[in-house]
């Protein structure tokens, strides 16, 4: 930007100047031209009057200007009187009867013819030096220079103040950006008073916030995901354990269960994926009957291995929830979790309506979570370790889908419930209640 505006500006001066000291020089030469001119033509009208005075006597001349010297010659060049060189190539060249304008040995001179009786008797020769028309013009030359580099100058300094002004923003800005892209997120929008740079801090600032949430948000769900796989990959590891010390039979009973429990495991990476997946949020119409099915077969095996009694139970006419598939799994598998591990007794999964949603419950017969409601969904750290993510995972999950995540009842007998919104109520498909038993 400096050298931009300085490059403009000296040329807008070289194109002002140049011209400007062309006619300067012009106007110095043609007003020196001008006097000799009068002076040659005054005296000349007076010679052509019959005033004649005697050789080498000026005294019948016209007083010239300043600096100017006149003298008078012969149609021959040759000088009769006045000042002047001995013979003049300019004076015999008047004898012509036209004025002769031209320089002689360094000297402007002007040629003026004397008429008398219709022929030319005599040419005023007027001449000055020209060193003084040089120097005036010279001194001109040097003054348009003067101000050509003021201007220049001026400019300089006007262009380092906004090219600061512009540059110094942007630098920080790339320096931000640069930052962001080692991992800084703390990025904050100045105030440049330029709006395209302001416009650029806003955006740099916004999705600074929004990456940095993002990765946040990665690595809590990577963490957590973790922790949701751990569950059934342990089951799986103990199922392939225990086949090894059975017999055929009951090998080939636990195989079957361990590859039920493969299965699974693979259906639970499948949505944690899709979850990941989902950058911009796309609510699916789940049908909540089918949904408690599935979720009852993927836990029937681990349920019959505990000993424990599963029960399901569907309200007829249920509307279909609005939610991801994906998310409703993994919260219900994580309460499901969370009652074979810390419940006792049957587990009851049921399906209600509550008026603008549906609510997915999961309940058991043990002795509840200690502490309030929200305690049990709250990330807790012993011996350094992060214990109870599962929790807090499907709390987030739940209200990024717009539902909530609940203990309807601390205990004895405690019961959480999954709050989601209803879509249009569907014909009733005559669903029942079903109990399935381990």
């Amino acid at each position: 930007m400096l050298v931009s505006i300085v490059t403009v500006t000296a040329c807008a001066v070289l194109v002002f100047t140049v011209p400007l000291a062309i006619a300067v020089s012009r106007i110095y030469r043609d007003g020196a031209v001008a006097r000799l001119e009068r002076d040659a033509i005054w005296t000349a009208a007076g010679l052509a009057g019959g005033a004649v005075g005697a050789p080498d006597s000026p005294t019948t001349l016209h007083h010239p200007s300043h600096g100017v010297d006149v003298g008078v010659y012969s149609p021959l060049g040759r000088r009769i009187y006045g000042r002047g060189p001995a013979r003049s190539p300019g004076a015999a060249a008047a004898r012509d009867g036209v004025l002769h304008r031209g320089v002689e040995g360094g000297n402007l001179v002007v040629s003026a013819p004397v008429f008398r009786g219709g022929a030319v008797r005599e040419v005023v020769r007027a001449w000055m030096p020209w060193d003084p028309v040089a120097d005036s013009t010279v001194l001109a030359w040097l003054l348009l220079a003067a101000i050509g580099a003021v201007v220049v100058a001026l400019a300089a300094l006007l262009a380092w103040r906004v090219a600061g002004r512009v540059a110094i923003p942007l630098e920080r800005l790339t320096a931000s950006a640069q930052a962001l892209g080692s991992g800084d997120f703390s990025i904050r929008a100045e105030r440049t008073g330029i709006r395209e740079a302001d416009a650029a801090w806003q955006a740099l600032a916004m999705t600074a916030r929004r990456l940095g949430s993002l990765l946040e948000r990665e690595r809590r769900f990577s963490t957590a995901v973790s922790h949701q796989l751990r569950t059934p990959l342990t089951a799986l590891v103990l199922g392939l354990e225990t086949a090894q010390s059975l017999d055929d039979r009951g090998r080939g009973q636990a195989l079957a269960t361990a590859l039920r429990r493969a299965e699974h495991f693979g259906d639970t990476i499948e949505d944690l994926l899709r979850l990941a997946r989902e950058t911009h949020h796309r609510a699916d119409i789940v049908e909540v009957r089918g949904l408690l099915d599935d979720i009852a077969q993927r836990h029937r095996d681990a349920v019959g291995e505990a000993g424990r009694r599963l029960t399901v139970r569907c309200e007829a006419g249920l509307p279909p929830v609005r939610a991801s598939a994906a998310a409703v799994a993994q919260i219900m598998g994580t309460l499901m979790d969370n009652a074979l591990v810390h419940g006792k007794g049957e587990i009851r999964l049921s399906a209600t309506d509550v008026g603008a949603g549906v609510a997915l419950e999961v309940g058991d017969d043990g002795p509840g979570p200690a502490g309030d409601g929200d305690a049990v969904f709250a990330t807790a750290r012993r011996d350094g370790q992060r214990h109870g993510i599962g929790m807090p995972l499907a709390r987030s999950l739940a209200e990024a889908e717009g539902g909530r995540l609940l203990l309807r009842r601390p205990g004895p007998q405690p019961v959480f419930s999954l709050l989601l919104p209803a879509c249009e109520p569907s014909p009733a498909t005559g669903a029942g209640d079903e109990s399935l038993r381990g």
